[in-house]
């Protein structure tokens, strides 16, 4: 049995995984710095429900065009 068989997919999608997960953070980082107001004071302070609602729709998004990236 030869560990290397199983070892490479795995630690590719690890590696996937990571470069996936720091682009996102950056775009949403970006996002927040894009918005010309405080989104945790929006939806912390004054439960602005519609902003978290796009922001969850803005990070699926952004979500899926990693994944179909990676995949090719």
């Amino acid at each position: 049995m030869d560990v290397g068989q199983y070892l490479n997919p795995v630690l590719a999608s690890v590696v996937y995984s990571v470069i996936g997960a720091v682009i996102l953070c950056i775009a949403m980082w970006v996002t927040a710095r894009i918005i010309p107001f405080s989104v945790k004071k929006e939806i912390e302070e004054d439960q602005n429900t519609a902003l978290g609602i796009i922001l969850a729709a803005i990070i699926l998004g952004l979500s899926l065009i990693i994944s179909a990236a990676i995949q090719g």
